[in-house]
Order: C-alpha cells, then sequence, then structure tokens
C-alpha cells in the first residue's frame, strides 16, 4: 500500500509486467498453457504417421499379389544367373530396384522392370493389382522411427510437467478468479486417454514393423521405416514410370504399323489403278485394229500380202481427219 502511488504512475507495460510478476509459478504456468494449446496439433501430427506405420506393415504381410511378383522376380534372377548362382532360394528387398537398372543389350531405355512388366499383363495380369495393395507404403516411407519416438517422448515429458505444475497448483491457497486448477485439470484427463491411445498404436506399430522386415529377411535392428518402406516405394514409382513408358511403346507401335498398313494399301491401290489405265488403253488398240480387220473383209484387202499398209492408211486417215477438225472455219464476209 505505501507503495501504491508509485504503481499508480507506472506505464501500462511496465504495470502488466509487475503484475505478472507477482504471480507464483509465472513461468511453470505459461509452459503449460502453451503445451495444453499445442497438444492436440501434436497428436494429430503424430497419429497418421503410426497408422501408416502400421497399414503398411500388414500391406506387406498380407498382400498374395506382392508374394507371386518377388516369386517371379525370384524365377526372373535364377534364370538370368543359370550356372553361376541360380539357385537362389531368395533375395534381398534391396535388390528389388537394381531390375529398374538392368538395361537390354539391344536398346538402353528398355530394363528388366520393362520386360518384367510385359510378362506380368500377358500371364500373371492379377498381380499387377499389388499396387493397389500397397496402398499406405508411400507415406510409411516418411516415418522415421528415431523422430517419432522422439515426438512420443517430449509429449510424455511435456504432460508429466503439466501434471507436476497441477499438483502445485493445487496445493496452494486459490485466489479469486484463478481456473488454472479447473482447467488443466480436465486437459489432464482427456490428453493423458489420448496420449495412452497413441502409445499404444505406436507399440502396435513397432510390432508388425519388426515381423515386417523379418518376414522379408532384413535385420530389425538396422532397418528402418524410412529405408524399408523406401524400398517398395521406390520400387512401385519405378513400376508405374516403367508401365506407362511400356504403353507409349505400344502406342507408337501401333501408330507406325497403322502407317506402313495405309502405305501398303495405297501403292496397292495405285498398281491397281495403273493396271486398269494400261489394260484400257490396250483395249482401245484391239479396238482399232478389229475395226480395220472388217473394213479389210469388206473390201477385200484382207487378202493383200502386207496388212500393215492398210493400218498406216487408216491412221494417215485418222491423223487428218483430226487434223481437218482442228482448222477454223473461213468466215463469208460481206462487203
Amino acid at each position: 500500500e505505501e507503495h501504491k502511488h508509485e504503481l499508480d504512475r507506472m506505464a501500462k507495460p511496465d504495470r502488466f509486467l509487475y503484475e505478472m510478476s507477482r504471480i507464483n509459478h509465472y513461468q511453470q504456468r505459461l509452459q503449460s498453457l502453451y503445451f495444453k494449446k499445442k497438444f492436440a496439433e501434436r497428436i494429430a501430427e503424430i497419429k497418421p504417421k503410426v497408422e501408416a506405420l502400421t497399414k503398411a506393415s500388414k500391406e506387406v504381410l498380407h498382400s498374395k499379389n506382392l508374394k507371386q511378383l518377388l516369386e517371379v522376380v525370384l524365377a526372373f534372377g535364377n534364370y538370368m544367373n543359370k550356372g553361376h548362382r541360380g539357385n537362389a532360394y531368395g533375395f534381398k528387398v534391396s535388390s528389388l530396384n537394381k531390375i529398374a537398372d538392368t538395361k537390354s543389350s539391344i536398346d538402353k531405355n528398355i530394363t528388366l522392370l520393362h520386360y518384367l512388366i510385359t510378362i506380368l499383363e500377358k500371364k500373371y495380369a492379377k498381380v499387377l493389382m499389388f499396387q493397389n495393395d500397397l496402398q499406405s507404403v508411400p507415406e510409411a516411407a516418411k516415418v522415421n522411427m528415431t523422430e517419432l519416438e522422439k515426438d512420443i517422448g517430449n509429449l510424455r515429458s511435456g504432460l508429466k510437467s503439466v501434471e507436476s505444475e497441477l499438483e502445485y497448483q493445487k496445493k496452494r491457497p486459490q485466489e479469486v478468479g484463478d481456473k488454472f486448477v479447473s482447467v488443466v485439470s480436465q486437459f489432464i484427463t482427456v490428453a493423458s486417454f489420448s496420449f495412452s491411445d497413441v502409445e499404444d498404436s505406436l507399440t502396435e506399430a513397432k510390432e508388425l514393423f519388426l515381423r515386417a522386415v523379418k518376414h522379408f529377411g532384413e535385420d530389425a535392428s538396422k532397418m528402418q521405416p524410412d529405408e524399408f518402406f523406401g524400398i517398395f516405394d521406390q520400387f512401385l514409382q519405378a513400376f508405374t514410370e516403367a508401365q506407362q513408358e511400356n504403353e507409349n511403346i505400344r502406342k507408337r507401335k501401333e501408330e507406325e504399323e497403322r502407317r506402313a498398313k495405309m502405305e501398303a494399301q495405297l501403292k496397292e491401290q495405285r498398281e491397281k489403278e495403273r493396271k486398269a489405265r494400261k489394260a484400257k488403253a490396250n483395249g482401245e488398240d484391239d479396238g482399232g485394229e478389229f475395226d480395220d480387220l472388217v473394213s479389210a473383209l469388206r473390201s477385200g484387202e484382207v487378202f493383200d500380202k502386207d496388212l500393215s499398209k492398210m493400218k498406216r492408211n487408216r491412221k494417215r486417215i485418222n491423223s487428218q481427219n483430226n487434223d481437218s477438225s482442228r482448222e477454223r472455219p473461213l468466215m463469208k464476209l460481206n462487203f
């Protein structure tokens, strides 16, 4: 009270700082309230990662199409390595992406993956559906287990800090208008349940992931989710690209065949037209000779020794007729 006149003369920012400094455990209270504000956001960031990890592990474990695809890949490998290492019972998952790096000796743009897809389309069309079986793999490939566990650990320690501050505030006399205890108590009840749910989900996800890694013969202590599922994700992308390239090649080939067929038809049509014109020309010559023969029979010239003379006479007559038809008629002028 003795310094009341000094407080009244304080500027608003200074007065605010003074009042805040009088709040017991001011820093701990602010940290607790900040954690409360960010808790739902952090849970929302963690949950999809845990769910992706769980779903992706189940997908690679239970996909029959993926299993059959890997069997075909193994058969390819054994055939190509026949006589050397051609009796393998399996292969490392990391070797899966080497298929896209194995190029044809004839066309460097064609890889073993392109050929694999062609074989699958012809004989194992159902296996191509394996892409639909692994829809959660791309998201799981982004999950880093170390960072995920760190995020979970931060939530756990944050909740403990808030609980400790709540217990401390409960033991102190409550000031009028101070709602910290009631608000934070309600938050702790809801947050603890949400966190336990996420923690249990992560435990399940880790167990499934370990099963998946061991199922494919990899070292579970060294293989992380982003690395393991990253292999499948990379293969899925390469597979989709190779499928599209095969489709483009098929379309180009069909277009080339269509053009070649059209050119062949056009050539055939031109040849027919040429033969037709030739046949027509020959037919006209034969008709002229027939007329000459009829005329010769009537005149008796057919008995001449030199029939060619008759033909020449006819040609000369025709020529004269043509010339006379081209002459202009004389116009009579009246003066």
